[in-house]
């Protein structure tokens, strides 16, 4: 099957839609939030939060996340040969608020170890994906990374949720 990309849509197959009312609903849709990272070929490291994160399969173990192309780490993201995954707990909300920020300093204050894939992940995460790129693939203003999962650990705790652009947490987790 041949992707379709928003490029080859002629205009009696693109929708007038209303952004707004596409950016409200996606906002009503609770997710867990991460911290994505990767290391660059200098070895500096790069992330962003994403809230754009999912199990894909089982047998091979992959995930993906979603990743816009106007990001300051799009570059690393797009040529990397590796990244992890950080879920993060409840009280880990202002690390996704700097994350999630243009030009901050996003590693500046510790809480940061280094993973077994040699990538640097949030110290005491939720729960710990460590992935080989399998595939970067273009869709609208984003790109998915497809991740081959090589390692994976979990914690107890209380998630961190996104849900109708305010973090949160799970009543009864």
């Amino acid at each position: 099957m041949t992707p379709v990309h928003s490029s080859d849509l002629d205009e009696t197959t693109r929708c007038d839609l209303d952004r707004s009312a596409f950016t409200a609903a996606m906002s009503r849709f609770a997710s867990g939030v991460t911290i994505v990272t990767t290391v660059d070929s200098a070895g500096v490291a790069h992330g962003f939060t994403a809230s754009s994160f999912c199990s894909v399969s089982l047998e091979p173990p992959l995930v993906l996340v979603c990743l816009a192309r106007s990001a300051n780490s799009y570059p690393a993201f797009a040529d990397c040969d590796r990244f992890a995954v950080s879920v993060l707990r409840a009280e880990q909300a202002d690390l996704a608020m700097r994350f999630a920020r243009k030009g901050a300093d996003k590693f500046a204050q510790g809480r940061f170890v280094l993973g077994a894939g040699g990538v640097t992940v949030v110290d005491g995460a939720l729960a710990l994906v460590e992935c080989t790129t399998e595939r970067v693939d273009e869709a609208g203003d984003h790109v998915i990374l497809l991740g081959r999962v090589r390692q994976a650990r979990v914690d107890d705790g209380r998630p961190a949720i996104y849900f109708n652009r305010a973090f949160g947490t799970l009543a009864n987790p």
